[in-house]
């Protein structure tokens, strides 16, 4: 694995302390509310497991498997639920959290989906933000680091369902996807 990443973007060091602020934040501004946390698998389950542990306040999870990408680079443009919720969102405090906010398409058809069951409220968290890839009309509430638009792999981003593992955020090599 030692050749797969050109530039390490953010350490260890930087991750955990993104996750504290944003987990400070979150159990301020949910304080009196009913949160409920739903994971984007798969890339956003290192983020989600890590940044839970940093609020302070009573908290329900859940989990969605959507993608766009179809093992590729870039979106599709077509998004798949492939894993619902288990338990009905009615009169939660919805905070989806994702690991990467590009295009914004999967996250787009997510709250629209997610609307029409009536939650109390949606917010996004998501790790990660690429402004510059942005294509539908969507604005994240938490953001951790907004970023180049570049390729990038490590703490639960993947290349072909690889490198989740690294511990660390990191440019992906191009001779691993080109």
């Amino acid at each position: 694995m030692e050749n797969c990443v050109e530039k390490v973007i953010l350490n260890e060091m930087d991750l955990s302390d993104i996750v504290k602020k944003l987990g400070n934040q979150i159990s301020k501004d949910y304080k009196d509310k009913n949160l409920l946390m739903v994971s984007i698998l798969k890339g956003s389950i290192i983020f989600m497991s890590d940044l839970m542990r940093e609020i302070n306040i009573p908290c329900k999870i859940d989990f969605m498997s959507v993608s766009s990408y179809n093992g590729g680079v870039k979106s599709s443009g077509v998004v798949k639920i492939s894993k619902d919720l288990d338990i009905s969102i009615e009169g939660y405090d919805l905070l989806i959290v994702e690991d990467i906010l590009d295009s914004g398409i999967t996250l787009d058809y997510i709250i629209n989906t997610l609307k029409a069951r009536n939650p109390r409220s949606i917010k996004i968290c998501t790790l990660l933000d690429k402004p510059k890839r942005r294509t539908a009309n969507i604005k994240a509430d938490y953001v951790g680091k907004e970023i180049p638009d570049e390729f990038i792999i490590g703490y639960g981003l993947d290349y072909d369902e690889k490198y989740r593992n690294l511990p660390f955020i990191g440019i992906a090599n191009p001779a691993l996807y080109s």
